[in-house]
């Protein structure tokens, strides 16, 4: 059975059905159940959004702008500088949240995924050849399809756990970590992810507040700061001293 139509981001597709384009091509093609276990060389998910942009607001897919970053350093109470500094070290010079409208930069970790479908009791013998589990080649297809086709065909094994084993946007807020970042559910946090990179740094606001960051940016303690946001591995990779390196150039 398949349908017609495109899938948004967090807009759940039809029973039995997938949706998937290559990132590169206008083609929307849907396939049926069977045929998304093919590799993910071949397919990713389109790349829309359920609210599709008109021309005035398809800027929110590109660059924060210096109203964003004083609206968020204004409601955590930190210096733009500060907030500056994460953004640019954690999403990279590019600061770029998205690789397409709608399609937000994504981690999909096969590692995560298995271990949580094993803790949720279901077994993975049955889908063998899914995109999800293993198959495919990144460096063919580009790391941004790569990704993308192992969610959607994760999702089409447990969709709940498939968002909740990606991490998002330019932050790579692990979806597990929905309910520190103010949602509801783990749909709304896909939903605002792939919103807009405005959201994606409100997303970042929500927590940092409710894991204990944010007195340590205040405090520029970029020591403490990497140590709760990216572990020892943190530190050992010089984490801390590049904010520190980042904070002072935007500080000037």
């Amino acid at each position: 059975m398949i349908a017609i139509g495109i899938v948004g981001c967090s807009q759940k597709p039809a029973d039995g059905t997938a949706v998937a384009a290559v990132l590169d091509s206008a083609t929307v093609a849907v396939l049926d159940s069977a045929a998304v276990a093919v590799a993910d060389s071949a397919v990713v998910v389109a790349a829309t959004d359920s609210l599709a942009a008109t021309p005035d607001d398809a800027d929110r897919y590109s660059k924060l702008t210096d109203a964003d970053f004083s609206k968020v350093a204004d409601e955590l109470g930190v210096e733009v500088a500060a907030l500056r500094a994460v953004v640019e070290i954690e999403a990279g010079r590019e600061q770029t949240g998205f690789v397409a409208p709608g399609k937000p930069v994504i981690n999909f970790d096969r590692s995560v995924f298995r271990r949580n479908l094993s803790k949720a009791g279901i077994a993975t013998g049955k889908y063998k050849g899914n995109a999800a589990l293993g198959g495919g080649n990144a460096r063919k297809t580009g790391y941004a399809n790569a990704q993308w086709a192992r969610l959607e065909a994760g999702r089409l094994i447990d969709r709940d756990i498939a968002n909740k084993s990606t991490f998002w946007g330019m932050f790579q807020i692990g979806g597990f970590n929905w309910h520190k970042c103010g949602c509801k559910s783990v749909e709304e946090f896909v939903e605002k992810m792939c919103y807009s990179e405005e959201s994606q740094l409100e997303l970042m606001a929500e927590f940092m507040k409710s894991t204990g960051l944010v007195k340590h940016l205040k405090n520029h303690n970029w020591r403490q700061f990497a140590l709760i946001y990216n572990g020892p591995s943190g530190l050992r990779r010089g984490y801390h001293t590049r904010l520190a390196r980042a904070y002072a150039k935007y500080k000037r």
